[in-house]
């Protein structure tokens, strides 16, 4: 039995621009293509419009600290509570205010509760206006009870399942990769212009960063590896509220000519910048999974990550792997320039990332727990 109608509750959505934003998409599009409607809960904010008309908007209110996303106020009115009549699934992507609200609405109906595990929410507690350890524990609480209220948690790696289970989370752990249109990331095309926009001729050797400049993505260790790389330059692309005290590390580090801070691009554009660039970068240790890690596979790059358990998953023997360290991050980036475009790489992400292949498998996990329900 396939769910007629899905429910996404997320804390994250448009216009915050992120892999947990992509990846929400990406799913809702595939599900589309199924025949399954989905209609996105998320919060509301100033300003924005929405495009598509499947969309619920709660209200919110801004949060005390430097971040662009909401704090949600779980009311709905009886017109926004009619457009969420026939839901049969709710697929909940954030364990806070709407994922709760997602819960509530799952026992109301007597409907199966599914959660995504996009984010270690431990890893942010350094943005709370409270003691660091103790949000930490509060935020790990938080995980493990949301977890095991659900039916079914979806994880994009097997660090992941691993990591909740040791967090003590019981319920059924399906691991699905999170999907791109693998098909658009392999099609970019290299462009001198792009590289001039990137800060590059075609004589340099340009790396790039894509991510969301936060303390927990640690970008910090790629700009340390410049000043032993001096004839590499590096594109940043993204945004967040570290993006000064980078900027201001790249101009004490005297690298600050051979780094350009792009900031967020439309994500129309991005298979044309990784076309456009020679490697890439990926110091995060704390990402579930670095949806930006199949991008650059899609599109061919020579990828050099710090190790994680996540980014070993991902990249299965792909790219080149080093210790979070800027010696062996320039080794490793040598190599990779050197070695040149990758087509395995590509091969891997047709293999693992397609659409198509999540969407197939988090049906047959809807079906199963809409089977588990009616028996």
């Amino acid at each position: 039995m396939q769910p007629r109608r899905v429910g996404f509750f997320t804390e994250c959505y448009k216009p915050i621009v992120n892999g947990v934003v992509a990846s929400i998409d990406a799913l809702h599009d595939g599900l589309r293509a199924h025949g399954v409607d989905v209609t996105t809960i998320a919060p509301h904010f100033p300003h924005f419009v929405d495009a598509e008309r499947d969309v619920v908007r709660v209200p919110s209110l801004p949060l005390p600290t430097q971040t662009a996303y909401r704090l949600c106020v779980p009311y709905l009115n009886a017109d926004d509570r009619a457009r969420m009549r026939g839901i049969d699934l709710v697929h909940a992507h954030s364990p806070f205010v709407t994922g709760w609200m997602g819960a509530s609405y799952a026992r109301r109906h007597r409907i199966p509760l599914v959660f995504t595990y996009h984010t270690r929410l431990d890893a942010y507690a350094h943005y709370a206006p409270f003691d660091r350890g103790a949000t930490e524990r509060a935020m790990v609480e938080l995980t493990r009870r949301y977890a095991n209220a659900a039916d079914a948690v979806v994880v994009p790696t097997g660090a992941m399942e691993i990591r909740l289970r040791e967090l003590g989370v019981h319920a059924p752990i399906a691991v699905v990769p999170s999907a791109i249109d693998v098909e658009r990331f392999a099609a970019g095309r290299r462009s001198a212009m792009v590289r001039a926009r990137l800060g590059a001729d075609d004589d340099a050797p340009l790396a790039l960063v894509v991510s969301r400049l936060g303390m927990e993505k640690n970008v910090e260790l790629v700009l340390d590896t410049l000043p032993l790389l001096p004839q590499l330059r590096l594109a940043v692309v993204g945004d967040g509220p570290h993006r000064a005290a980078l900027e201001e590390r790249a101009r004490r580090l005297g690298v600050a000519g051979r780094v350009r801070f792009t900031g967020a691009l439309d994500r129309a554009r991005l298979p044309d910048v990784y076309a456009s660039v020679d490697a890439f970068v990926f110091a995060s240790t704390t990402d579930t999974q670095g949806l930006v890690l199949a991008e650059a596979l899609a599109a061919g790059l020579p990828v050099v990550a710090a190790d994680s358990a996540a980014s070993r998953d991902v990249l299965v023997g792909a790219g080149r792997i080093v210790p979070p360290d800027p010696a062996a991050l320039a080794a490793a980036l040598r190599e990779a320039l050197a070695a040149g475009h990758d087509q395995s790489a590509v091969h891997l992400a047709f293999s693992r990332f397609t659409v198509e292949m999540q969407t197939r498998r988090i049906l047959e996990l809807y079906r199963e727990v809409l089977a588990a329900r009616a028996a």
